[in-house]
């Protein structure tokens, strides 16, 4: 079967602690890892605010998991966040060539460097 790249973000209800999340958070990733994923990159993105209310709730813990699998496992994991209720919404996208090589440039650090540069250069003109 063949492997695509794909990109999950899922919001957790605000009202977790730091230990619940993180909890919450390994039991996704178990699952993408019992059906043969592979995680290549995860990111906390904290506690933000949400741009309107959900389930009477204005802010939520962002957590993204980018990873590499067989087309299957989107059911499965769409299906454990579905039946967990301390998710508040979730998105999965499959991400083409394009998208895979602009997040390992943005892991890299290489788009900071190109705006701290750009910036120096105005500086510079200035």
């Amino acid at each position: 079967m063949e492997l695509k790249n794909y990109e999950t973000v899922f919001i957790l209800t605000p009202l977790l602690n730091e230990a619940q999340m993180q909890e919450t958070v390994e039991k996704f990733r178990q699952v993408l890892k019992e059906n043969g994923a592979d995680i290549i990159h995860e990111e906390n993105w904290g506690l933000r605010k949400l741009a309107y209310p959900i389930q009477k709730k204005s802010t939520g813990f962002y957590h993204l998991i980018e990873f590499t699998a067989p087309g299957t496992i989107v059911d499965t994991l769409e299906l454990a966040y579905r039946r967990d209720e301390k998710v508040v919404r979730f998105l999965t996208t499959v991400l083409d060539k394009h998208a895979v090589s602009y997040n390992e440039r943005r892991r890299n650090g290489e788009m900071n460097q190109q705006k701290a540069a750009k910036r120096e250069k105005e500086a510079q003109a200035s």
